[in-house]
């Protein structure tokens, strides 16, 4: 079980009206850049629940698009972040969406350059905190908050074995991890969260295991304003 410092309860520093509406929507864009590897060149955001209800009013509409822009939560382009965004050559559309989630603060956030495509969904839980529920329709959860290793491969015998030795070899600690798969033999995905940063070395030698497609990271670690 992870454990929360008091800086996660109260909220990080941030832009906005809201820890839940404005942080922690930096963060599911944050995440959803970082596993996307570059600035999109279309972000369609989907909101649910309160999200849905509130967006524009709370600057959640802001707060996702900055995140997208690898903005931290207290980044003073956050009010700005739509143009931008346009500036940046990033078109932006937006939804709403009756659908039911586990969480209020739900977001889908659909990613595309060319014939790219990827999809993440994720909520803003309070303080700032986020809990993302699937990506590319595997349904996994993480938080961001911690290193992330996000490993797209086959399923096959021994690959969470190989992985794992792999870690094991690079004295990277296993925090928590989470895999989900479309069925036997096909496509999975597995996330690791590490207690400590992830190198460029361990993404390559990740990447040279048998069956595996691309390995992500996400780091959501701030730096801070200067």
């Amino acid at each position: 079980m992870r454990f929360k410092d008091v800086f996660s309860i109260i909220g990080p520093s941030m832009i906005g009206p809201s820890s839940s509406h404005t942080a922690g929507a930096i963060r599911l864009g944050r995440v959803a850049r970082q596993l996307f590897g570059e600035l999109p060149e279309k972000a369609e955001l989907t909101f649910f629940g309160s999200f849905a209800d509130t967006y524009r009013g709370h600057g959640t509409d802001l707060a996702v698009v900055g995140g997208l822009l690898d903005y931290e939560t207290d980044h003073p382009r956050i009010p700005d972040s739509l143009e931008d965004a346009e500036a940046a050559g990033m078109e932006v559309i937006f939804q709403t969406s009756s659908g039911q989630h586990t969480h209020p603060n739900t977001a889908r956030i659909s990613l595309s350059s060319g014939e790219r495509e990827m999809t993440v969904v994720g909520a803003s839980i309070g303080g700032g905190n986020i809990e993302i529920l699937s990506v590319n329709q595997f349904d996994l959860k993480f938080t961001g908050e911690f290193p992330t290793l996000v490993i797209s491969h086959l399923d096959r015998p021994g690959m969470i074995a190989d992985i794992t030795a792999l870690l094991q070899r690079k004295n990277l600690n296993i925090g928590y991890m989470d895999l989900d798969r479309k069925g036997r033999g096909g496509e999975a995905m597995t996330v690791i969260e590490a207690d400590s940063p992830v190198t460029g070395d361990l993404i390559a030698e990740v990447k040279q295991l048998s069956m595996v497609e691309d390995v992500r990271t996400v780091d959501l670690a701030e730096r801070g304003q200067l």
